[in-house]
């Protein structure tokens, strides 16, 4: 992307960020909106859905959180459940902090707060562009997304009360963002054999443990493969 000589340095750093997470913007439009209408549809109006995603936003763990919230409370299941779907975020939250390294105050709380899976994807596959300030950049992207899972649980909130439909199949939009991601992050040359390591030790767990419980221990073989081979890698 060519930058105007005259544009200030935040305004560079925001237009890098946009372009680099137009595919999220994409993918959050369906998922968000999906999941504001779920909530709609389970008698939760577009503040509560809203407010759901802007406090808790962790898009996978709110659509699990749709059965309990319409179900007897539980508090010790909701616990387990919340942990397990986002157990993720040890993984690649530890790999960030040399990236968040140096960056003080509020802004690495926020950025704390923001990592979700799309954004992780891409700070870690994507340089700084050259004459932008790192730490805008971090910033950026991070509340990009941010404002794209929220205001598409807004429009998806609004919209579920007046055109009702069914939602079935829009979640399979994650399985594409991330396939479009890992695509993108394929064609750097040195991130390739990483990705190829991750890919067979999906495989590898999906095959010894099923789908459903694969998430825990994929991760985790992933991590110890790039840690035992970090030289060569």
């Amino acid at each position: 992307m060519v930058h105007s000589p005259t544009s200030s340095p935040r305004a560079r750093a925001a237009a890098a960020a946009f372009s680099r997470t137009l595919p999220v913007l994409t993918g959050f439009l369906v998922l968000g909106i999906a999941y504001g209408v779920l909530m709609q549809q389970n008698g939760y109006g577009p503040l509560w859905s809203t407010l759901m995603s802007a406090l808790a936003f962790c898009g996978s763990m709110e659509f699990a959180a749709v059965p309990l919230l319409v179900s007897a409370f539980d508090p010790l299941a909701a616990f387990l459940l919340s942990l397990m779907v986002n157990a993720r975020h040890l993984f690649y939250g530890i790999s960030m902090l040399p990236r968040y390294r140096g960056i003080g105050g509020k802004l690495r709380a926020f950025l704390v707060f923001g990592l979700c899976d799309e954004t992780f994807s891409i700070l870690s596959a994507s340089e700084v562009p050259e004459g932008v300030d790192r730490k805008d950049f971090y910033l950026f992207v991070t509340l990009f997304d941010y404002l794209y899972w929220v205001a598409a649980t807004l429009l998806g909130g609004l919209a579920g009360g007046l055109i009702p439909f069914s939602t079935e199949g829009l979640d399979f939009a994650l399985t594409a963002l991330f396939v479009v991601l890992f695509l993108g992050q394929l064609e750097q040359a040195g991130a390739r054999r990483p990705g190829a390591l991750g890919a067979l030790c999906s495989a590898a767990v999906l095959v010894l443990f099923g789908g459903e419980d694969m998430v825990l221990p994929s991760m985790a073989l992933i991590l110890l493969m790039l840690w035992l081979g970090r030289e060569k890698l």
